[in-house]
């Protein structure tokens, strides 16, 4: 019998994991201790029942979760060792390998791939319907970057990747290359799996999804093929779907509701905007040429804001579909290559160009031209080219067509004529607001009342001419006069071409801001550095309605916004600052800012306290 024992131990030691094949030993060797002190019986029948334990492990250990059995499974089709492997990883108790993805189906490979992914590649239609029925899902995006970049981010040596690259997922394609955003049907779409398309499609796989590079599952599968006809007709219904998801979502919330909660004031600058934007979006446009905006005014005033809130509404939050260019950086005639990429046999031709690189990933996107009065006039001859036809021309001779992409250029030219004009404005509409005020005035309030701000958990004391209350603020209108006299002579002298300014759809101008639109930045920037102090110092700032009114006379009609930023870190922020080296402020303290002749005091409160201590920096 102990040789019948014996013979089925080799036979488990050759099945089973070599992890657990240390587990006998110790068994055996603590029998033999014991066989030492035991009568014969006992030993005989101990020995049997250990080795009855050890087979009972051994046969247990083929159920334990093995990375390389599960991916090799996906990539030869064996689907009685996929179902095993997830039953094991399921008894282990662990998810998947990244937060948040679910399910052991979705575990990753060490170097960034699922196992749908692998299955797909390599052409195993059965491996990825029944990896989508035990709960794969088809849209996660791939994180192998490339043999060097992963092994950068690994430890591992860029061989070692390649070899695990070819040997664990597929041997067919270049192991060098960053697939980094590919989903399962890019896989499917490249290794022309027609099954195994239709399989993710069905499962809900998004056919617009896209990788790093911008591409579409679309643009890798051959053309003709089934499998493209596949992907094609699903492409088709899903940008039905979204178009329709988008049109009732504009509908409920337009795209001035949206730039109007992240842009202070600018009122006629968001629905210029949304004018143009809205023709473009419901095919009432020249679909010939792309959009192109030009946003005048002073600097630190909302205009790239303007550009930056426009491309999150219409994308989604997607990065990639914001472009920034700073022109300020291609003041040189060489630097065009630098913008559409070096004509060949030149120095970095092979990269292409910062700005034909951007519209090849999303040719829909809303590229910012800043401070574009700064770029090359050679520069400015490409950029005509581009509001001009549509399309663009690398350095490699690609021609890239972003008829649907947005152009917004930003310049401070005849900024000190619009702030003035602006300020004149303003003049004008609070004279007609003071006279409408006269013919029917509003009930006397002599007495302070204190509020508390919910948000911000602010104490706001609010005393008569505090703040500047406007229910319904009047929309300042740039008149035709002083664009065709003022603005359009200087931008005529500047870019020295009809032509070029031809081909702007809108000359958006941006007024300085008005005493209202300021009271609520200065709002804005204490609740951020009253957030800040919260997270980093565990103390709570709070202030006095009359601060507002005291920061907001600091506003530089020239800097914009920037000068209430500059000027709540240079009064406020600074003397917090100052406090805290001193001692006076520490963690669980409360400062309450207050307003006493234009000038911005502090008040501090102990933890222990119930009233605030006024703070004479003067004398810590």
């Amino acid at each position: 019998m102990i040789s019948a024992v014996r013979g089925g131990w080799r036979a488990l030691v050759e099945r089973g994991s070599t992890r657990l094949a240390v587990v006998p030993g110790r068994r055996c060797c603590a029998s033999a201790a014991a066989r030492s002190h035991a009568p014969p019986g006992a030993n005989r029948s101990r020995y049997v029942l250990a080795t009855a334990a050890v087979g009972v492990a051994l046969i247990a250990a083929d159920y334990v979760y093995n990375e390389k059995k599960f991916f090799k499974a996906a990539k030869v089709g064996n689907i009685q060792e996929l179902r095993k492997q997830i039953e094991a990883a399921h008894g282990d108790g662990k998810n998947s390998g990244d937060a948040g993805e679910g399910g052991p189906a979705n575990r990753r490979h060490a170097l960034g791939w699922t196992a749908l992914m692998v299955a797909a590649a390599n052409d195993q239609p059965a491996a990825v319907r029944e990896l989508l029925r035990l709960g794969a899902r088809p849209d996660l995006p791939e994180q192998y970057a490339g043999a060097s970049a992963t092994a950068a981010t690994t430890g591992l040596h860029p061989l070692e990747v390649l070899q695990r690259r070819e040997d664990e997922f597929c041997s067919a394609m270049n192991a060098r290359a960053s697939f980094l955003g590919w989903t399962a049907l890019h896989y499917a779409a490249l290794a022309d799996s027609t099954t195994s398309a239709k399989a993710l499609l069905e499962a809900g796989a998004d056919p617009t999804s896209r990788d790093h590079a911008g591409r579409r599952a679309l643009h890798y599968a051959r053309d003709p093929s089934t499998t493209r006809d596949v992907i094609l007709e699903h492409v088709g219904k899903w940008e039905e779907a979204a178009a329709a998801a988008a049109a009732e979502e504009r509908r409920r919330f337009p795209l001035e509701q949206r730039l109007k909660q992240f842009i202070v004031g600018q009122t006629a600058a968001i629905e210029t905007v949304a004018a143009a934007v809205r023709r473009k979006e419901n095919g009432w446009a020249d679909e010939e040429h792309p959009l192109v905006f030009l946003f005048l005014g002073s600097s630190g005033i909302g205009k790239t804001e303007l550009a930056k809130q426009l491309a999150r509404y219409m994308h989604r939050d997607d990065p990639a579909a914001f472009i920034r260019l700073d022109m300020s950086e291609y003041q040189e005639k060489h630097e065009v290559a630098k913008l559409i990429g070096a004509p060949p046999g030149y120095v970095g031709h092979e990269e292409g160009g910062q700005l034909t690189r951007a519209l090849a990933r999303r040719a829909d996107a809303v590229v910012l031209f800043d401070e574009v009065d700064k770029a090359h006039p050679d520069v400015l001859t490409v950029l005509l080219q581009l509001f001009d036809e549509g399309r663009l021309t690398d350095g490699k001779g690609k021609l890239i067509e972003c008829k649907n992409a947005i152009f917004v250029m930003t310049s401070n030219l005849a900024a000190d004529e619009i702030a003035q004009y602006g300020l004149q404005l303003r003049r004008e509409a609070e004279a007609r607001a003071a006279q409408r005020a006269r013919a029917h005035p509003a009930p006397a309030a002599d007495t302070p009342t204190k509020q508390f701000d919910e948000k911000s958990e602010s104490v706001i004391m609010s005393h008569p001419g505090d703040i500047e209350v406007v229910e319904a603020e009047e929309a300042l209108q740039v008149s035709r006069k002083f664009k065709d006299t003022v603005v359009r002579p200087i931008l005529k002298r500047h870019f020295g071409r009809d032509e070029f300014l031809g081909r702007i759809n809108e000359i958006v101008y941006f007024l300085p801001f008005s005493r209202q639109e300021l009271l609520t930045l200065v709002q804005m920037e204490l609740k951020a550095w009253a957030e800040k102090a919260r997270a980093r110092h565990s103390v709570e700032l709070r202030w006095e309605g009359g601060v507002l009114g005291a920061l907001a006379d600091g506003y530089d009609v020239h800097y914009g916004a920037r000068s209430i930023k500059h000027e709540v870190e240079r009064r406020v922020v600074n003397q917090i600052a100052l406090a805290a080296e001193r001692g006076a402020v520490a963690r669980g303290c409360s400062v309450l800012l207050r307003e006493r002749a234009g000038r911005v005091l502090l008040a501090v409160r102990a933890p222990s306290d119930k009233d605030y201590e006024p703070l004479d920096l003067a004398q810590l």
